[in-house]
């Protein structure tokens, strides 16, 4: 599928940009839900086939996951998605601990209004009879960005707000292994339920003690990936 260019100015049209955010978004994709897994290697001209596009869009999109860190490339030999860097996860866990640690001390400290506001939001999901719990790991993993993202959000920290976005980017490749079994959604609903429950009381001590125990359970999940349970996680996607 050969890229159309405007007449005047020789550049691509925005169908050929639609096109290449298009094939970006489903790479990344793919990548996440490990259809395509960390080491795998592929050219331009296999994704161009799969996807039924032409090659510029694959590249378009290949060097912007590039510069996210989500492949690699090698030249005359085409593509790698990027192996886990193990360190480089548990720092960013530990950044995203600090940020929502100080995101909840905020929190307990603001009107009962705007605190009234996004507790209710928070609670309608995770506060719920153990029969009303969601099974889907994929949706319980969607809602557990959102819950920790809305922690986040109550700050009113937009600076915060937007790294925060980032990690969350970040470590998404990974975090859906931590929703890959039953116990695990059952302490997640359990863990921000409680969490819920201190920053309700304002017990910012509380909160901040279940918060940092809640991460370090999901970081801990972390360190015990395995390449056969990332096959597995390719077989159940």
């Amino acid at each position: 599928m050969p890229m159309v260019t405007s007449p005047q100015s020789g550049q691509p049209t925005s169908s050929d940009r639609s096109r290449s955010e298009d094939v970006y978004h489903q790479l990344k994709q793919d990548i996440v839900e490990f259809k395509l897994l960390p080491g795998d290697r592929f050219t331009e001209a296999e994704q161009s086939e799969r996807l039924g596009v032409s090659r510029t869009p694959i590249r378009q999109a290949l060097y912007r996951l590039q510069q996210e860190g989500y492949v690699e490339v090698f030249f005359r030999s085409g593509w790698r998605v990027s192996p886990f860097d193990f360190r480089k996860y548990e720092q960013l866990y530990e950044l995203r601990m600090i940020l929502e640690t100080a995101a909840v001390e905020s929190m307990c400290q603001q009107p009962d209004a705007h605190l009234q506001h996004v507790l209710l939001d928070l609670s309608s999901i995770w506060l719920v009879p153990d029969a009303l719990r969601c099974q889907d790991g994929r949706v319980v993993g969607q809602w557990d960005e959102a819950f920790h993202g809305a922690l986040i959000a109550a700050s009113g920290n937009q600076e915060m707000v937007r790294v925060h976005q980032e990690i969350t980017e970040k470590i998404r490749v990974i975090r859906r292994l931590d929703f890959n079994q039953l116990q695990r959604l059952t302490a997640t609903y359990e863990e921000h339920a409680h969490i819920l429950t201190a920053i309700q009381c304002r017990d910012a001590r509380q909160a901040i003690q279940l918060l940092r125990s809640h991460i370090a359970d999901s970081q801990s999940e972390v360190r015990k990936i395995t390449l056969h349970q990332l096959h597995m996680a390719q077989q159940d996607g």
